[in-house]
């Protein structure tokens, strides 16, 4: 014990560095044994927070060296005590939500407050603290400046949340805001079928509980049995996944040491990638669909995990993209010109 103590205190400073990102392994770790299949699901699933998890840890890399904890000034002190407070209670949330009534509670709360999808609340609910209690240990670990450095992963997370929140209350297209995001993506959707030889037939039909959504009919000429009829809703469009591109790039690019020109064009190359990748999820759901059924298992894993791993994957590897070209167009610029070249 004395000797495990002995190394803790060798190591102080960069345990407490690291203290956002092991504060998490727990409590993700004890979700998957609970459900492992959340895991294996992006959307209205767990799949975000493994991104969440490696977008602290790009954090962590990127600025090892500038952050200095200030979470623990002596081993044994009444900071000390709530620092480890904190870091246990993504696991107390864990336990009391799963265990003591907590999930349960949120269903029946969620019901009798109209909420539609009221079964899917505890995983907004999941996603909404686990930020807070993140936001708590950065701001306990390294300060206000703490919040700045890890901003990335918390808004992130906390947009997921927010986002799944919206569409619990306000299901199947019935949000506008987003959903009037959502006529230009399936035409376009359309158009690229077309192009690719199916026929494609688009409507707008308002429904019930559902508001104005765009209907998608697509036919292959050569096999009239070959053809997939979808509503389109924001969700399915991926607006989902542009709204949490917008915050991540605009927080890191805000942070990087590049003109305003440089950030614009870095933000706008990102934004329209982003978009048609969208676009082709949804082309891809038709194709699929049309290959395997609309009710097909391959058509459910394509929309719930492969469709939004794309945006999602494209997001999170697109800061380091920023940082690679960077990298290259520093090493570029600080190269000596060829002899034959340099005027001197």
């Amino acid at each position: 014990m004395r000797d495990l103590l002995a190394a803790v205190k060798k190591h102080e400073d960069a345990l407490v560095k690291l203290s956002p990102l092991l504060v998490f392994v727990v409590p993700l770790l004890w979700l998957y044994l609970l459900d492992a299949a959340s895991f294996e699901m992006l959307w209205k699933g767990r799949t975000f927070q493994l991104f969440f998890i490696w977008l602290i840890a790009l954090e962590l890399v990127l600025d090892w060296e500038k952050i200095k904890p200030t979470a623990v000034v002596k081993f044994v002190s009444v900071r000390t005590l709530v620092f480890i407070v904190a870091l246990l209670l993504p696991t107390m949330y864990v336990v009391i939500a799963n265990y003591l009534g907590l999930n349960v509670a949120i269903v029946a709360a969620s019901e009798q407050s109209g909420v539609f999808l009221y079964g899917s609340m505890p995983l907004a609910i999941e996603y909404l603290t686990f930020t807070a209690l993140f936001c708590l240990n950065a701001f306990l670990t390294f300060g206000k400046k703490g919040l700045t450095s890890f901003s990335v992963p918390a808004f992130f997370l906390g947009m997921v949340g927010a986002i799944y929140t919206i569409d619990n209350v306000y299901p199947y297209g019935t949000f506008a805001p987003f959903q009037s995001l959502v006529p230009t993506t399936a035409t376009l959707a359309a158009n690229i079928l077309s192009l690719l030889g199916y026929s494609t037939v688009y409507t707008v039909n308002t429904l019930p509980g559902s508001g104005a959504m765009p209907y998608l009919t697509v036919t292959d000429p050569a096999n009239s049995d070959r053809t997939a009829t979808f509503a389109i809703a924001w969700p399915c469009a991926g607006i989902e996944s542009f709204l949490i591109f917008t915050v991540v790039a605009l927080l890191f690019l805000k942070r990087m040491p590049m003109s305003l020109k440089a950030k614009v064009g870095y933000f706008a190359v990102g934004a329209v990638v982003t978009y048609f990748i969208n676009v082709l999820r949804i082309v891809m759901i038709f194709i699929i669909s049309m290959d395997n059924g609309v009710n097909s298992d391959a058509v459910k894993l394509f929309h719930n995990y492969y469709g939004p791993l794309y945006s999602i994957a494209w997001i999170v590897a697109y800061p380091l993209i920023i940082l690679g070209t960077q990298s290259l167009m520093h090493k570029i610029a600080r190269k000596p010109l060829p002899a034959q070249l340099n005027p001197a």
